[in-house]
Formats: C-alpha cells, sequence, structure tokens
C-alpha cells in the first residue's frame, strides 16, 4: 500500500465555522492528507480569509461546490463535506457523482430518507464515503472496545451513556445568552440536537459492542434558553443479545462543557470512560478491585501502539489527536479503495450503512417522545 499524502478539497469548514480548524489540523496531523483547495464559505470575506491563514492558493478557492468539483477533477483525492447538516445532502451527491470520495462531517444527513439516497449513489457510483465521529478516535476507547470484544467484561449487560452540554442554558459575561449558529435553532423530524449529540451516542454503543437497538422509549424536551428547539433527551433502548441502555443527551445541563461519560457492565466485571479525563479507563471487577488503566499501563493492548502515543504518556492527549487517529484510518481505508474500486469495513471508518442505522434509530426517539409510547427500530426493514 503506497503511503502518498492524499489530497483534499474542503466544502464549508471556514475559519468561522465550527469544525472546520479541527478537521484542517486533525487530516494533516500524522502527513496522511493535505488540503489543497476548497470552497469554504459561501461568504466571499470568509472564504478569501480562510485561505489566505490556511495558505490556500487564491487560484484554487472557488465561489461555489460546483466550481470546485469542475475544476479539480484529477487534482484531488477526496472531497470534505463540512457544511451545516442541514445542507449535506448536495454536495455529496455531487462530489460523489463527480467520481470524488467524500469524507462527511456528522451527521451525514438530518434524516434517513436522505441517507438512503446517498447510499444508493455510494453504490451506484462504486464511490467511497467516510462519516466522521471523531470520539472513537480516542486510544482509550478503542482499548476499551478490544477489552469487551477479548471477554474481559463477560457478557455485556447494561451501558448508561451520557453526553450533557451547558451551552443552550450558559450566559455570557453580560448575562445575555450565548447564541448559537443560526441552523442549530432549527428542527425537523429529528431534532438538531440529535444530529449534534444523538449520533455519537448510537455511533458509540454500536462502535463498542457491535448490537442493534430494536425497542425505546424516550423524551425529548426544552428547558433552556430557544424554546423552540429540543434541548434535552432521555430514553431506554433495548438492543440485541439483552443488552439494555440508558441515554441521555442534553445542551441545556449547566455545569457540563462536555460530560461524555460511558459506564459498560459486564457479568464479569464494568468499566468507565470519560471525554473530560480520556487517557484514563476505570475498571471494576467482580471481586472488588478497582484498577485504573492508561495507555502507558502494562497489560494494555492497543493504547500502546506508536501511531497513538505522539508524546509518551502523562503529557495528555485530547481531542485533535482523537480525530487526526480517525484521519490516519480513512486514509488507509482511502489507499486500499484507491487500488481496490472497493471500500474495506475497516472497523475505524464508518459508512452510510452505519450513519443511516444511526438516523432510523433518532428518528424512533422522536416519534417515541411525540406519541409517549415504546416504539420499535425498524432497522432491517429500512435498509
Amino acid at each position: 500500500m503506497t503511503n502518498d499524502v492524499l489530497k483534499l478539497g474542503f466544502i464549508g469548514g471556514g475559519i468561522n465555522s465550527a469544525v472546520g480548524m479541527t478537521h484542517f489540523i486533525a487530516a494533516q496531523m500524522d502527513g496522511r492528507f493535505r488540503v489543497e483547495a476548497g470552497c469554504f464559505s459561501r461568504n466571499a470575506e470568509t472564504n478569501t480569509q480562510t485561505a489566505q491563514q490556511w495558505g490556500i492558493p487564491l487560484n484554487r478557492v472557488y465561489n461555489n461546490g460546483t466550481e470546485l468539483l469542475a475544476h479539480e477533477q484529477n487534482h484531488l483525492d477526496a472531497i470534505v463535506v463540512l457544511t451545516p447538516t442541514p445542507d449535506h445532502v448536495d454536495p455529496v451527491l455531487s462530489a460523489l457523482r463527480s467520481g470524488f470520495p467524500v469524507i462527511c462531517e456528522k451527521a451525514l444527513t438530518a434524516s434517513s430518507a436522505e441517507a438512503r439516497t446517498i447510499q444508493h449513489a455510494v453504490i451506484e457510483q462504486q464511490g467511497f464515503l467516510a462519516v466522521t465521529y471523531n470520539y472513537t478516535g480516542y486510544p482509550m476507547l478503542r482499548e476499551l472496545k478490544n477489552m469487551i470484544a477479548q471477554g474481559y467484561l463477560g457478557r455485556i449487560e447494561q451501558i448508561h451513556i451520557e453526553m450533557p452540554q451547558e451551552g443552550f442554558a450558559r450566559l455570557n459575561r453580560n448575562g445575555e445568552p450565548m447564541v448559537p449558529q443560526q441552523w442549530r435553532l432549527r428542527d425537523a423530524e429529528v431534532p438538531t440536537i440529535s444530529l449534534d449529540l444523538g449520533v455519537h451516542i448510537h455511533h458509540l454503543v454500536d462502535f463498542l459492542t457491535g448490537e442493534k437497538p430494536y425497542e425505546l422509549v424516550a423524551v425529548q424536551n426544552s428547558l433552556g434558553t430557544f424554546r423552540q428547539v429540543v434541548d434535552n433527551t432521555m430514553a431506554i433502548v433495548r438492543y440485541t443479545h439483552d443488552l439494555d441502555c440508558s441515554i441521555w443527551f442534553s445542551k441545556a445541563a449547566l455545569g457540563y462543557r462536555n460530560g461524555l461519560r460511558i459506564r459498560v457492565f459486564g457479568d464479569r466485571a464494568s468499566t468507565e470512560w470519560y471525554q473530560m479525563d480520556p487517557e484514563f479507563l476505570i475498571h471494576h471487577d467482580n471481586k472488588g478491585h478497582k484498577t485504573v488503566i492508561d495507555r502507558a499501563s502494562a497489560d494494555v493492548e492497543l493504547a500502546q501502539l506508536q501511531r497513538y502515543n505522539r508524546f509518551k504518556s502523562g503529557h495528555p492527549a485530547g481531542f485533535l489527536e482523537a480525530f487526526a487517529n480517525l484521519y490516519w484510518d480513512i486514509a488507509e481505508s482511502l489507499q486500499q479503495y484507491r487500488m481496490t474500486r472497493q471500500q474495506s469495513n475497516c472497523q475505524y471508518v464508518f459508512n452510510t450503512q452505519h450513519a443511516l442505522e444511526g438516523l432510523i434509530m433518532l428518528e424512533a426517539i422522536a416519534q417515541s417522545s411525540n406519541q409517549q409510547c415504546w416504539k420499535t427500530v425498524d432497522i432491517r426493514s429500512q435498509l
């Protein structure tokens, strides 16, 4: 497999966006990709300023995605779509139909119907599409996945997973609400909070266990400043093989910047991971022993790999490094695709099928809350 540096073009992701700088840094951190072109913003000034700040030649900066795709044929190896989630469909479809592999920020789309349209396009074009869910780039979360697969926790019986944030309830220093991007203040069939946070919850349970949801009951409500949108969701979800999960994600939880926490309980042991302290797993066995595991622990199997140790343990890696780990895996998968024209099933690269399953579950959460009843998560019949 070649280790050539892969060339990227961005659609969206300007310097005023929430994720642009993160993707720009993470994609290039390990030398696997280089950002060479883009339409970073529909605002001409922001578009130009982004290119200047990132060292992109102005003759490779475009007014819109259509121009980018037309002029960069045979010059780029993939297109990264970083527009707001409700605006993903057109650039993703256009890039696929123009023959470009696509890397798309989560959520892939705002509905399962849109995700199916993209999935059909991937199949028709024999294309490549990867969706970025950054948290599974953390080495200790990958270590936890390996522990579960090796049976160290025994049979997994329950997972409690939460992702509380406070952005819709916080005030700034002047006592005024902290106003998010306008697209985040509009809900559709799937509330925007589910596209922001809920997709991570589905992704993480699937990533760790491979189990699929089949039934749930949920409550959605508005608790913060912006009462026109849902900002708090709680659910109980039943998964295959008798796995029960409790879920909470919120943007109205004062005191939490990003409180993502995962507690996995098996019949032999339990393990906890907390995103604000990501270098550690807290492990309890059924004899009362508590063990703190980090990437320097003698018995870790994945987190000690050189690729996860850009610097030695004790100097914590974080969010950007986790994102860079995803881009490393995408580079491996994309290099394989360039040789075979088939997207491989890498355990760390997530395709349209995975994204579609998550959106089906999030639609069921919304329906359960609206109808005040248990809902079937009918993944198989909707794929």
